[in-house]
């Protein structure tokens, strides 16, 4: 994509989304196109295809905090006047604050009124512009267009709770924009290369002056990327980069949260120009297990829930409870209050030093729905025998 690309296209329209949008209404908005315009959603449509390439180029751009404010600013410089055809005055350039400008800009207040500073004023402007501050901006502007590294991706993947306790690998199916397999990111039909731009000789810019002031614009016949694609690949249509399906394998730590994301280096949208690539970004959601939990103080603990009898609250007992491998034998005191919670020692998730969380366990006390005339007698001659015991004594002193 070059910088006339980002003048021409408006990518906040791709998106739906107004200039001002927050990144995560920007990234909202990508999903929901994302998802309608899925190749896998609409099989056979070409037009659906382009327009899933056309939204995925707009939120590369836009999700890169950089490459936002670099569109944001070569845009507003562009539909100002600032450069590419202007009224007059500054051939191809300025519109306006030079000799046949039609707004008469002040030269000082566009190179900061810096005096002898003011031609690097102007450097700071193309610098900004073009990837390279002050002197040799050509050069600056020739590597940051042509050798740009790639955009992060985004996925999704949800996985089952003891896939996240013990760790698992797993295949993604991610469809996003890739080096073009056809041409293999040349651009160029195969059989064919790219040849050197003879009107800049591969910088991308070319030279114009006026005056005492030489400036630098993107290269009209190359479109500022320093290459021609005179046969250009049928399958990318000479940008190198291509809407893809592939499957990737992710390798899910043991003891990974719910929400928690997992970088793939590399594995993003490609560069250009040879630049490297992005990384690829997936955020893991955790389905609930039925029985099980993660404690909130510490996510190497698990939790769980048993219910318990009355009686074996009150003297004691030894139960069987359950755990992601096997079962474990646990010892509940005799006096044990209902909500209680026991601590298992090393049946939780394996942490990376190979030790392991705890399970803690809770006991509630499971209260009948329906009794027997022999227990509901029995319960009678208890309450009898406990009467002189009162568990509110406290409460209802502490009242008055």
């Amino acid at each position: 994509m070059t910088q006339r690309d980002w003048i021409e296209k408006d990518f906040y329209r791709e998106l739906g989304v107004a200039s001002t949008a927050s990144a995560d209404e920007i990234k909202k908005a990508y999903r929901k196109l994302a998802r309608e315009l899925h190749p896998d959603a609409n099989p056979g449509d070409a037009k659906a295809e382009a327009r899933f390439k056309s939204v995925s180029e707009a939120y590369g751009v836009l999700s890169d905090t950089t490459k936002r404010k670099e569109y944001d600013e070569t845009r507003a410089l562009f539909a100002g006047g600032g450069l590419g055809g202007g009224a007059g005055g500054f051939p191809g350039g300025f519109s306006g604050g030079f000799p046949g400008g039609s707004q008469g800009f002040d030269v000082g207040d566009i190179f900061g009124r810096s005096g002898a500073g003011g031609a690097g004023g102007l450097g700071d402007l193309f610098g900004g512009l073009f990837g390279s501050g002050g002197r040799g901006g050509a050069q600056g502007y020739s590597t940051a267009s042509r050798a740009r590294r790639g955009a992060d991706v985004e996925s999704e993947l949800r996985i089952s709770f003891e896939d996240a306790v013990r760790g698992a690998t797993v295949p993604i199916r991610l469809s996003s924009p890739g080096r073009c397999d056809t041409c293999g990111g040349s651009g160029a039909r195969p059989g064919t290369s790219p040849r050197t731009c003879p009107t800049c000789n591969g910088q991308g810019l070319v030279s114009r002056s006026q005056g005492a002031f030489a400036f630098s614009e993107p290269c009209r016949d190359c479109r500022g990327s320093g290459r021609i694609v005179d046969d250009p690949c049928p399958e990318c249509g000479g940008d190198g980069v291509s809407t893809r399906t592939r499957t990737l394998t992710v390798r899910v730590p043991a003891g990974v949260d719910d929400g928690q994301r997992i970088r793939l280096a590399g594995q993003g949208e490609p560069g250009r120009g040879g630049a490297p690539a992005g990384d690829l970004y997936v955020k893991i959601y955790v389905s609930p297990h039925r029985i099980f939990g993660r404690s909130a103080k510490n996510s190497d603990d698990l939790t769980l829930k048993v219910p318990v009898t009355y009686p074996e609250l009150v003297m004691g007992a030894t139960l069987t409870v359950p755990t992601l491998d096997s079962t474990v034998s646990l010892k509940i005191p005799a006096g044990t209050s209902s909500g209680r919670t026991l601590r298992v020692r090393g049946r939780g998730v394996e942490r990376r030093d190979g030790r392991k969380g705890d399970l803690l366990v809770t006991v509630e006390v499971a209260v009948p729905q329906k009794l027997d005339e022999a227990a509901a007698e029995a319960l009678e001659r208890y309450v009898e025998a406990t009467k002189s015991y009162d568990p509110r004594a406290d409460l209802l002193g502490g009242a008055r």
